[in-house]
This record gives structure tokens, sequence and C-alpha cells, in this order.
């Protein structure tokens, strides 16, 4: 089995797509998030919450905002089902790591960081040998009782 979960009869469930400068990527990794959680949700039958679709919006625009922001060139974004977790995966050419910044009342912007730590299962920063990746875990069902999109409601193991 591969580290994405590929076998030879099961094909991996990820995609990968490198955003360019251009003011459009934002909003176009944003699209294809949720289409890419659509298309597992359709393809292969996982439960995805809509608090999940959004979450996964909201991480992949802060993290593709920052890499396009502080970081000169290319942002690669891969995203990824792994357990009943999607992975989004973005790499920039920024050595820098983000740190987290003590709360301001008066700091106007600068948030996104602290917004993507507060809405994720887990968060890992690592610096690669050319710039650095970031990788973020948003659960795909929050509860066993959530209603998930576009299927009835099953109930949780007892």
């Amino acid at each position: 089995m591969g580290e994405d979960g590929a076998t030879p009869d099961r094909p991996a469930l990820r995609t990968t797509v490198a955003l360019d400068g251009e003011g459009a990527s934002i909003a176009r990794a944003r699209h294809l998030a949720v289409d890419f959680l659509t298309r597992m949700r359709a393809e292969h039958g996982l439960s995805v919450s809509q608090r999940a679709l959004d979450l996964t919006q909201l991480v992949v625009s802060e993290l593709v905002t920052n890499a396009r922001k502080y970081a000169p060139g290319p942002v690669l974004m891969d995203l990824r089902i792994a357990g009943g977790t999607v992975e989004v995966v973005v790499w920039d050419s920024e050595p820098a790591l983000p740190m987290p910044r003590g709360a301001d009342a008066e700091r106007v912007g600068q948030h996104g960081l602290e917004i993507v730590m507060a809405v994720v299962q887990s968060l890992v920063v690592e610096r690669e040998p050319v710039g650095k990746r970031v990788v973020a875990r948003i659960a795909l069902v929050d509860d066993p009782l959530d209603d998930p999109v576009g299927s009835p409601a099953e109930p949780g193991p007892v």
C-alpha cells in the first residue's frame, strides 16, 4: 500500500494543484477543495459533513493566502483523504516557519494561523529542502450522529 492509501485495485484519494501568483488562485483552491470532497462523497461513498466542507474551504483559503502573501514563487496544494480526515497540504518556497501571534485586540488582520489552529484536528509545519510544508487535518464527520451532506444519517457504533 502506498503512502496515500493507494493499492493496485484502489486509486489514491488525493488531488494536487500548482497555484500561480494570480489573484484568482485562492478562489480556485477553495473550489478545488469543495469539488474534491464532493467527488470523494459521490464516487467513494465517503461521509463528508457540511461543517467539514466549510472548514476545509476556510483552511485552504487561509493557508494559500499566507503562502501567496509571504512566499515568492508558486504554491503547491495537495488534498488527500487519510482515515477520517481530509489533509490540506500547502507547500511554498519561504523557509521561515509561521508563528502564532499573541492576542492583541488592536491588531487588524494577521489572524490566519490562529483561525486555522482553532478549527483543525492537527497542524504540522515542516521545513523542506526548499521552503516549507504546512499540513492541516480536518475531520470529515464531526460526530457519528452528524448528518453528512448528501447521505442519510447513519447511527454510529455502539
